[in-house]
């Protein structure tokens, strides 16, 4: 807007515009939904209720910066990574995956690569507990869906992803609330242990 003098007007206390672009992105996508889940993890141990670990992605260290504190300049993955957390409930092992879709309608089958559907399926073997947290980002729901089920639709499935109602048929919506923040050991009680 310009005043008649032909200056623009300038308001001196008027806060700058933060945005979040370039923060937000794919790299990063997931990484709310890992921290509810860790959150939820320290909840659980710390009440005595589970006890489940993310597991590390195995790296090789090959350069480190001891000038600036000892930071990690060069390194690479040892081996693909099998799927981000496991540990016990009620003496059964559990081990499961934790996968992020901005997606509303279904859940795209491209997200899991083929070392963790082999992981799962030697759970399964072994008589451990496997299953799928899944979070529709824009629908803000996760549910809990059995590995063999995804490992089924994922090898015999003509579709490259699993609807959002069969999801909602299959799986169980997890209780979402400040503690835990995603009560997930409720649906794994509700799915594993009745």
């Amino acid at each position: 807007m310009k005043y008649p003098n032909g200056k623009k007007f300038e308001d001196k206390k008027a806060p700058e515009k933060k945005t979040t672009r370039g923060i937000l992105n794919a790299g990063n996508r997931g990484m709310n939904f890992e921290a509810d889940i860790n959150q939820s993890n320290e909840y659980y141990n710390a009440n005595n209720i589970c006890l489940i670990t993310k597991r590390p992605t195995p790296i090789n260290i090959v350069k480190v910066d001891y000038s600036r504190g000892a930071i990690i300049t060069n390194a690479y993955f040892e081996k693909q990574s099998t799927t981000d957390y496991n540990g016990v409930y009620k003496s059964r092992y559990i081990d499961f995956e934790a996968k992020n879709t901005k997606n509303r309608t279904s859940f795209p089958l491209a997200n899991i690569p083929p070392q963790q559907i082999d992981h799962l399926k030697r759970v399964i073997n072994h008589g451990g507990i496997a299953f799928f947290l899944i979070q529709f980002e824009s629908l803000l729901k996760v549910y809990l869906i059995d590995a063999s089920y995804v490992i089924k639709f994922y090898e015999e499935g003509d579709r490259k992803s699993i609807p959002i109602d069969v999801i909602e048929k299959e799986g169980i919506e997890i209780e979402q609330g400040l503690n835990p923040r995603l009560n997930y050991i409720k649906a794994v009680e509700e799915k594993y242990f009745k």
